[in-house]
């Protein structure tokens, strides 16, 4: 049986992964859960599930989650050293990283130390330190299974190929819930409609950022490290059914496509599960009623974040890192009705000018930017 910490277990990843391991607790069983802020649900997840250690990031619930627990066999810790910490417990076979954010980085970067297996559904780790991750999961000779359907797509596509044979990986995006806005519509645009994300069912971050195709472009950064090809190798197509989840093109001209109904419990099981494949009860596709599959070039004007995220791929160094913490600060700001929907794509592109490049970045230059990036962002946000 493989023991699984969850780190964001109260997020729609983790959520749903839990999911994943009730329907196969004669495989999988629970040994941490971690979240951010939301100690209710944390509290009624350990309740349920009675893993061995539960990790709440804001200390300020510390003494809450330990009241609720304090009759259950369960430790309970607070702060994000305690997270750093618990990755490396010698039991865990499997983390799932679904932190969102940059705060996903450094105890991705324990785990992958301590020798454990990661199931990576935190695009920002990738986003922000693709060369630093890349080297170390070399170094220490570490799984690293995508969970984002996309990559998960590519990486069920690619077995059993050459790397070398790949010309082009394809990221299908369904186009968020502007796909047909045009850009005079899109300046009026509110935080609720943008939440309404016409497939999947994700966090609040996440649904933004899909809605302005920041995701899609995180997606391309991602996809480079995770198979090695470079960034003029990585198409998008905006494909809005999203049954076709992503394809590879390889040099014969043949493409290879994975399939499925959207449902992220499917690549969370098959990273959980790899290389073998477990039944499931998920939604099948059913062809007789999706009778039309459509693809588009994504309008880059109009989404001009996914352009942003291939200049700050093409520029490397810091500059994903920058991209990543502009814009966590632009969706916070657009949560919280203090900027408009276009005018986070100018406050990310204009931080990125401003913050000055660096080639090769370590762990701690990462944080330093990071922070810097940041202010620069809430600077021109609130001038």
């Amino acid at each position: 049986m493989k023991q699984i910490a969850i780190l964001g277990s109260t997020g729609s990843i983790g959520s749903q992964a839990l999911e994943v391991i009730e329907a196969h607790s004669e495989e999988y069983s629970v040994y941490a859960l971690t979240a951010n802020n939301n100690v209710e649900l944390l509290i009624e997840q350990a309740k349920k599930f009675l893993p061995d250690t539960v990790v709440i990031a804001n200390e300020n619930h510390y003494s809450t989650l330990c009241e609720a627990l304090k009759d259950l066999p369960i430790k309970v810790y607070a702060g994000s050293d305690a997270i750093n910490q618990i990755v490396t417990a010698s039991p865990i076979d499997i983390v799932l990283a679904s932190m969102v954010g940059f705060a996903g980085l450094c105890p991705t970067i324990e785990a992958i130390k301590a020798g454990k297996t990661i199931a990576l559904a935190n695009k920002e780790t990738l986003v922000v330190a693709g060369e630093l991750i890349t080297s170390l999961v070399q170094e220490y000779k570490v799984p690293m299974l995508p969970v984002d359907s996309e990559h998960s797509a590519i990486f069920q596509s690619l077995t059993g190929e050459q790397y070398s044979n790949v010309e082009k990986i394809i990221l299908t995006a369904s186009g968020g819930p502007f796909r047909q806005f045009s850009y005079s519509d899109l300046q009026s645009v509110t935080k609720n409609e943008a939440l309404k994300h016409p497939n999947w069912d994700m966090g609040a971050k996440i649904t933004i950022d899909s809605a302005t195709m920041m995701n899609k472009g995180f997606e391309v950064i991602e996809a480079k490290w995770l198979f090695g090809v470079s960034y003029d190798k990585i198409e998008v197509v905006v494909h809005p059914q999203s049954i076709i989840h992503s394809m590879v093109q390889f040099t014969d001209g043949a493409i290879k496509a994975q399939l499925g109904a959207p449902d992220m419990r499917l690549p969370i099981q098959y990273a959980f599960s790899y290389p073998y494949r477990l039944d499931a009860q998920f939604p099948r596709v059913d062809f007789n009623i999706t009778s039309a599959l459509t693809f588009e070039r994504p309008d880059l004007m109009k989404f001009r974040n996914l352009a942003l995220a291939y200049q700050a791929l093409e520029q490397g160094g810091n500059m994903p890192c920058v991209l990543n913490a502009a814009n966590e600060v632009c969706v916070a700001a657009f949560l919280n009705d203090k900027v408009g929907f276009l005018q986070m794509s100018d406050i990310i592109e204009q931080t990125m000018k401003i913050i000055p490049f660096q080639k090769n970045p370590s762990l701690d230059d990462y944080i330093a930017i990071d922070a810097e990036s940041r202010e620069v962002a809430k600077r021109l946000i609130n001038r």
